[in-house]
This record gives structure tokens, C-alpha cells and sequence, in this order.
């Protein structure tokens, strides 16, 4: 009697045992079909994103302009590295007391540039706060064949 037990208790255990093996490859091979899956779906993607050019979808930029490069060219200003030269002397005009092409007064504090985007060979816009308020303005360049960079604020905003 206590043979037949130990006899049915090994096996019931080495079916478990055999069952359990059979689950567990079928569900790993399933895993593997599904991250065979993925990581081409990934590969995909990545190409897809690979092949998408992020300034496309800027159309006013000065960079590759080159209805802008005839324009200094004919004024034979030179063109290497001239928008960081605009940002540059845009955000030199920032001072403790603010800055002048700014139009806006502010009890609180002073008005600075932060951020500016050069559109073409003569518009740059600009966005300028105090740190509480923000607002943003389209300035006109002008940039003489000596590199002196002139600026003057054509419209304004500030958000309230």
C-alpha cells in the first residue's frame, strides 16, 4: 500500500513536472516571438525618425535662406556664423537697468531678452520677461559691411 502511494505520488510528480516544462517553453517562446516583434517594430520607427529633418518644419530661418546670403553678399557682409553674431549682440543690450529695445516699463524689476530666434536677413523675433511677465517682439536688423549689428523694435507684446 504505501508502495503504491509513493508510486502514484512520483508519478503525478513527474507529470507536474513534464506539464509544468511544456507551459513554460510555450510561454517563452511566445515572449520571444513578441520582442522579435517589438524590436523590428522599434528598428522602424528609429529609421523613420532617422530620415525626418527637425528644421523642415521651420520655414523662416536665416540658415540655408539663400535669397538671404544673395542680399549680404551683394552688401559683402559676411555671412559665417552671423546669426549667433545677432543673438549675441541682441542679448549684450541685457543690462541691470534693463534693455532699451524693450518698450515696456516695470516697477518690479527689469525687462531682459532671453530667447531669439533670427527669421530672416532682416526680422528677428525675440522673447524677453522680468522673471513674473513675459512677452515677445519682432525687431529689424541691420547688419553694416564694418559688423556692426543695429536693431529696431517694430511690434511688441507682453502677456498679461
Amino acid at each position: 500500500m504505501r508502495r503504491s502511494i509513493f508510486l502514484y505520488l512520483f508519478l503525478f510528480a513527474a507529470l507536474w513536472i513534464v506539464f509544468q516544462y511544456v507551459n513554460a517553453s510555450k510561454s517563452f517562446d511566445r515572449q520571444q516571438a513578441k520582442i522579435e516583434r517589438l524590436e523590428g517594430e522599434l528598428t522602424a520607427v528609429k529609421d523613420s525618425l532617422a530620415s525626418i529633418d527637425l528644421n523642415a518644419g521651420r520655414y523662416f530661418k536665416l540658415t540655408g535662406n539663400e535669397n538671404a546670403y544673395d542680399y549680404f553678399d551683394r552688401f559683402d557682409i559676411d555671412i559665417t556664423d552671423l546669426e549667433s553674431r545677432i543673438e549675441t549682440a541682441l542679448i549684450s543690450k541685457n543690462s541691470t537697468s534693463g534693455n532699451s529695445l524693450i518698450p515696456y516699463e516695470n516697477a518690479k524689476g527689469v525687462f531682459q531678452v532671453n530667447k531669439v530666434e533670427v527669421l530672416n536677413h532682416k526680422w528677428v523675433i525675440a522673447d524677453f520677461s522680468d522673471g513674473s511677465r513675459w512677452g515677445e517682439m519682432i525687431l529689424l536688423y541691420d547688419v553694416d559691411s564694418d559688423g556692426t549689428i543695429s536693431f529696431e523694435t517694430l511690434q511688441s507684446v507682453i502677456y498679461p
